[in-house]
């Protein structure tokens, strides 16, 4: 049998070492329509990244809602492993995981730049995969969405009296704080929203901001847009990752993973800032009334949501350390907010 030298061993096994690892293609469903402005080019955007970076070496087919599950259901089917990669926005989570709520956005909570902070900075992006590794599930925060609006309605809103009744597709913790207001709160899918608007089965709704709100027609189907966005001053959708697939990819996979993540955090954030004015500009000109909710209406939404608050970090030990940890973080760098306020 003919040896090999030491020499030739090694350029052999420099040979190996030198082939491309085997392309993986992944399947990634979003819990959002891939058309849907705002939100649905997401998912694409960083599957780009992760396959440029990688030369290939891993890829996605991206599904669009409902394609492999229903909207709502990706996080469950990414907990289990039917699916590997889903894009999510944590609120969805909130029926199988209350403190998910929260994460998803918190009443008159952060802006986006101080919630990035938290995340990154000041221990909240532990806190959320310490609680998600519970599910198998291994998340990296992938889009921050802006400040949103209020919501759209068919009626003038004046007074707490006048929200008593409504029909209303709200998300979130901010739909446990509208029921105490007599809201019939239901969540709907982003797809879903504009035809049981114009069909009356709902008779107001909140999504996001207008940017993204344009982009599904709610000026065609509402008089009235109101703000502040008092329920959702940010938010944060997902990549989310079936937990032995995520440990299965090497540390420098991993790493291409989370920065493409924010790559798109920040290119989505400054084209939604950028396009803010324009969408409102188009909201206006279909002759819908841009207005801001009563200072009654404001005070009675920040009673209701301070008890939501008690009530649940009472029952949930876990949603009492996130809330704590965030309503610290923002205590504690709010002075920096203060000392930078500009005479208009």
């Amino acid at each position: 049998m003919t040896r090999l030298t030491t020499t030739t061993l090694a350029a052999v096994t420099a040979a190996a070492l030198a082939l491309p690892a085997a392309a993986q293609n992944f399947d990634l469903q979003s819990a959002y329509g891939l058309r849907v402005p705002g939100s649905g080019p997401g998912a694409g955007m960083w599957a780009e990244r992760v396959e440029r970076a990688t030369g290939g070496e891993i890829s996605f087919t991206v599904h669009g809602a409902g394609d492999i599950v229903p909207p709502l259901e990706v996080f469950g089917a990414v907990s289990s492993g039917a699916i590997p990669f889903g894009y999510d926005w944590a609120g969805y989570w909130g029926n199988q995981i209350p403190v998910a709520a929260l994460l998803g956005g918190m009443p008159w909570g952060p802006e986006p730049e101080l919630y990035t902070a938290w995340l990154y900075n000041g221990g909240g992006l532990d806190l959320m995969r310490r609680i998600m590794a519970d599910y198998n599930v291994h998340v990296i925060p992938c889009q921050m969405v802006l400040q949103e609006a209020a919501g759209w309605f068919n009626r003038e809103i004046n007074t707490v009296e006048d929200l008593r009744g409504l029909n209303m597709r709200f998300a979130g913790l901010g739909a446990e704080v509208m029921a105490r207001l007599g809201v019939n709160t239901q969540l709907i899918p982003a797809g879903e929203i504009y035809v049981s608007l114009e069909r009356g089965r709902i008779d107001a709704t909140e999504f996001s901001s207008p940017t993204l709100d344009v982009g599904l027609g709610f000026q065609n189907v509402a008089q009235y847009y109101y703000f502040p966005g008092w329920h959702q001053p940010s938010s944060v959708n997902s990549i989310i990752v079936h937990m032995p697939v995520w440990e299965a990819f090497s540390e420098d996979q991993q790493t291409i993973m989370e920065d493409a993540c924010k790559a798109n955090i920040l290119e989505i954030t400054a084209e939604q800032v950028h396009s803010q004015i324009d969408a409102l500009e188009v909201i206006e000109e279909a002759g819908v009334e841009i207005r801001m909710l009563p200072d009654e209406v404001m005070s009675a939404l920040r009673v209701a949501t301070d008890e939501v608050m008690a009530e649940r970090s009472a029952a949930d030990p876990l949603f009492a350390e996130v809330y704590e940890s965030l309503s610290s973080y923002i205590e504690r760098t709010s002075r920096w907010y203060t000392l930078q306020v500009l005479p208009r």
